[in-house]
């Protein structure tokens, strides 16, 4: 009797997590891959808006990335009071000077968040972006627009994933630096790690998210 071939269930379109940096990018290849439900490519942009629309547009352009859903990630600034290297922040919208575009199962994100770092505050607003390092009275002045908090690429990322075709997007960030905390004040490094272990730890998160996405099949 010859046994017939077993069908493997369709995958799901693939999922792009897009970051900026060299230490972003390790932390996301070095996080766990269990849970995730298709193929996962996390593309190294490169630093700033123009980096980061230049670099999506090519991949996914490439056929295996055709129908990917994408997510931005990596560290932010925080703009509000209160917030601290290694709290979250899960953007409902990004925003830069061509517009705002809108991000698909915030709530998922943030719930599954919560569960993969336990103990982190995450934050839900508005995601600006910028083409420079912010700091001082800018900070203000980005939240008095109603951002919660600011980087170079998630803007980017979002609009040209868009402009690439119709597909689910999100942006999810770490706080790195914050008002009460600037980059250039002593305590740096140490919220710089705690931003950095944050980062490892939410890939599960992610995978639930792109689960939970309409994509096509393939």
């Amino acid at each position: 009797m010859t046994a017939s071939p077993v069908a493997r269930p369709p995958e799901t379109a693939p999922l792009l997590i897009a970051c900026a940096l060299g230490i972003e990018h390790f932390a996301l290849r070095s996080g766990s891959r269990a849970g995730a439900a298709s193929p996962v490519t996390v593309l190294r942009t490169g630093m700033g808006p123009t980096a980061a629309e230049r670099a999506v547009t090519e991949a996914l352009g490439e056929p295996v990335l055709r129908d990917a859903a994408v997510l931005a990630t990596g560290f932010c600034a925080g703009l509000a009071p209160g917030m601290h290297p290694g709290d979250l922040v899960v953007a409902e919208e990004t925003r830069d000077t061509h517009g705002a575009t809108p991000c698909a199962g915030t709530d998922l994100l943030v719930k599954e968040l919560v569960r993969a770092v336990p103990g982190r505050t995450v934050h839900t607003g508005p995601l600006t972006g910028s083409d420079h390092v912010v700091r001082g009275h800018e900070r203000a002045d980005l939240l008095a627009t109603g951002a919660i908090a600011v980087d170079m690429e998630s803007a980017a990322t979002l609009r040209a994933a868009g402009g690439a075709g119709r597909r689910p997007v999100a942006a999810v960030r770490v706080v790195v630096d914050a008002p009460e905390h600037e980059l250039v004040r002593i305590g740096t490094v140490r919220g710089g790690l705690s931003a950095f272990r944050v980062l490892r730890a939410v890939l599960p998160a992610f995978f639930e998210w792109h689960r939970s996405l309409p994509l096509p099949r393939r």
